[in-house]
């Protein structure tokens, strides 16, 4: 067997390809297309930072399985690896909170203007102290888009420090979100309007891009912070560096961006009061060693020919290939 990766896993996902003799080779290149003859005689495909596409699924012959280390996919052509018979390897679970700890450090950060207080500091600025933009978080109302495993993470810390927790999910019905214990909003316009910070927790989808764009900003209160530790591309970037710069609503953390890693002239990368991280959220030592080895593990079982239940889309069984 032998897999390849766009980047290296952690020692322990190694380790683990080695006990099983496997060949492995890591490009250190998120674009597959450029090593194709590396994927020729490759049957897995591990992407960390990178994408795979449907060239890249359709030049590489023996390729049976690609693994994702985390839970999203849209880096992905699930499409067309569903069509080939490949199941795509996800890892539900296993960033859940260092994800829902770096949302949450985001709202203290920004709610205790730590980001520009040092940065004044540095410059001899004792006098940012009287900034008058730090607030307590105790009380706050909190807006959650997507209570997944992600999002109820989130909101469990924030109802242990004391917030009031709102909740928005399509696919969870009113007596679920209230069990969670959110106040729950059947539409996530109306919900935003009473938040002091909103948290996004949903996937990147055709239905979700834009989800926060203009008019939803200018609908939340001028005192406001987005949270945003999910996918680029939900929120507009454009609308958001508007915003911010304008006074619209009064911060925004971001982990993501629709241009990963985003370009030093990004104008986003300068907008006001925004604080940054470089999709950082899930490279915890701990969500790091769990992505690698359950990604590992659900590569090698698709392998050795068994349905692995944590795929992206599990209609790829009905192929030619499971059925035989």
């Amino acid at each position: 067997m032998k897999f390849v990766m766009t980047q290296a896993v952690c020692v322990e996902g190694i380790a683990k390809i080695e006990e099983q003799k496997a060949d492995y080779y890591v490009a250190d290149n998120g674009n597959p297309n450029e090593y194709l003859d590396e994927m020729q005689d490759a049957d897995a495909l591990i992407v960390r930072i990178g994408k795979c596409d449907k060239s890249v699924i359709e030049n590489s012959p023996n390729l049976k399985v690609i693994g994702r280390t985390g839970v999203g996919y849209d880096s992905v052509d699930i499409q067309a690896a569903t069509k080939a018979g490949i199941p795509v390897v996800i890892t539900p679970g296993a960033n859940n909170r260092s994800v829902a700890e770096h949302a949450v450090a985001m709202m203290f950060s920004i709610a205790k203007n730590f980001s520009e207080a040092e940065t004044e500091m540095k410059k001899g600025n004792w006098n940012i102290r009287d900034a008058k933009k730090a607030f307590e978080l105790l009380d706050k109302k909190v807006g959650f888009i997507g209570l997944g495993a992600i999002g109820r993470e989130t909101q469990k810390i924030c109802k242990g420090i004391g917030m009031e927790t709102l909740g928005y999910d399509p696919y969870l019905p009113k007596e679920k979100i209230e069990e969670i214990g959110c106040t729950y909003f059947e539409d996530y316009h109306d919900m935003i309007k009473e938040c002091d910070i909103v948290s996004i927790h949903v996937p990147f989808v055709e239905s979700t891009k834009n989800l926060i764009a203009k008019k939803e900003l200018e609908s939340m209160k001028p005192t406001a912070v987005l949270i945003n530790c999910s996918r680029g591309g939900i929120v507009n970037e454009k609308d958001l560096i508007e915003a911010l710069n304008n006074g619209v609503i009064a911060g925004a953390g971001t982990d993501v961006f629709v241009e990963e890693p985003p370009s030093q002239d990004n104008p986003l990368l300068q907008a006001k009061n925004l604080l940054i991280s470089p999709h950082s959220a899930a490279q915890t030592r701990e969500a790091v060693i769990n992505m690698a080895l359950m990604c590992v593990e659900g590569c090698f079982a698709v392998l050795n020919g068994e349905q692995w239940s944590y795929v992206a889309d599990k209609k790829v069984y009905e192929h030619e290939k499971w059925k035989k």
